[in-house]
């Protein structure tokens, strides 16, 4: 089995999480070699009311 999974073993879906607004205007925004990374800090914090991302890089 390969994907996300929670700590549960439910599998997640990072294309029903919309990427916050930062995402969009980050470097690494649609970068195969960063995918994980950032789908794992969105998958993380879904559901927050503020989204933070410390790897961030304006374009």
């Amino acid at each position: 089995m390969n994907g996300y999974f929670d700590d549960d073993g439910n599998k997640l879906n990072p294309d029903l999480i919309p990427k916050p607004d930062l995402c969009l205007s980050c470097t690494k925004n649609e970068d195969p070699n960063e995918e994980i990374l950032c789908n794992l800090n969105r998958l993380d914090q879904d559901g927050d009311s503020e989204f933070i991302c410390y790897a961030y890089e304006l374009i």
